[in-house]
């Protein structure tokens, strides 16, 4: 008979894996459909359109946690902001102004900001061992960012989109460190109602952005990029990775956030058919070499 708790551990390690290859998948897409979508109007009609799907399927759950949501209002609202209607709109607005390799380059840093945030308001603990764990992510991470090369890392200019992918960061970290906090409600029923206040906390910037800049045009590519932001960099991965953190903790699970360049570089591997480099192997290798170690004490 298998032991259900060794299972529920292993399944939320497993789903945490899916988060990073989503947001990989994300900030590729956000490069590449920058001059065709407004950062906000992407935004908003990504967290919109999430919203209309997963509404049928929650709208029961979440007539029943009503009451609980009310009386949380306020842990709700701090989510929705900083999870929902912040991180994606600052990144989409950053990759005007910076390049992808900037954006994997600061990500990077919110497995840390998790946890210092962790320790800062809920007094966590970690050993020295996982602190060792966490510097080999970020050093894996680095490596596959800066291709191997730390000269690269000389050559880089930081410019406004990178002061904004650092408060993305910061509110994310937020957003994953006080997930503990959220009220004891039905899975679904926070995706619909954090979708939905964060969607309206857009509403008033995406206004204010139709005033100044027109509409994109309805193509395949505009419709598809929102079609697919709004099922898998949100729904699928906000799933999992709320899942992830509920049992393993935000420490933890936001180690898994290292995973995302090097996601990125496998998809290149296999979409654009670049070479698999020694630097890539590496930098795994040195990724999962420190979650094993964090994990583990």
């Amino acid at each position: 008979m298998v032991n259900h708790t060794w299972f529920q551990r292993n399944a939320a390690y497993l789903l945490l894996t899916v988060p990073p290859l989503c947001w990989g998948a994300n900030a590729v897409l956000a490069k590449g459909v920058a001059d065709l979508i407004p950062p906000v109007t992407f935004a908003f009609f990504r967290w919109v359109l999430a919203f209309l799907i997963i509404a049928p399927f929650a709208v029961k759950n979440a007539r029943k946690d009503w009451s609980l949501v009310l009386s949380n209002w306020k842990i709700i609202l701090l989510l929705s902001v900083c999870g929902i209607s912040s991180f994606n709109t600052l990144l989409y607005t950053a990759v005007h102004t910076t390049t992808a390799i900037n954006c994997a380059l600061i990500q990077t840093t919110m497995p840390a900001a998790i946890i210092l945030i962790s320790s800062l308001v809920f007094k966590d603990k970690i050993t020295k061992m996982q602190a060792g764990g966490v510097c080999l992510c970020i050093a894996g991470a680095f490596l596959v960012v800066l291709r191997g090369n730390l000269a690269n890392l000389f050559h880089l200019s930081f410019v406004q989109g990178d002061l904004l992918m650092v408060i993305a960061v910061f509110l994310y970290a937020v957003y994953s460190a006080f997930l503990r906090r959220r009220p004891a409600i039905h899975p679904m029923s926070f995706l619909f109602y954090t979708f939905g206040l964060g969607s309206l906390v857009l509403m008033p910037f995406y206004l204010l952005e139709r005033s100044y800049r027109p509409m994109p045009a309805i193509n395949l590519s505009v419709v598809g990029s929102v079609i697919f932001v709004a099922i898998f960099p949100s729904i699928v991965a906000y799933f999992s990775w709320n899942y992830g953190i509920e049992s393993l903790g935000a420490n933890k699970a936001g180690l898994f956030i290292n995973l995302t360049p090097v996601f990125a570089s496998i998809m290149a591997i296999i979409w654009l058919a670049e070479p698999v480099l020694l630097f890539q192997i590496v930098g795994m290798a040195l990724i999962v070499t420190g979650m094993v170690i964090f994990n583990r004490h």
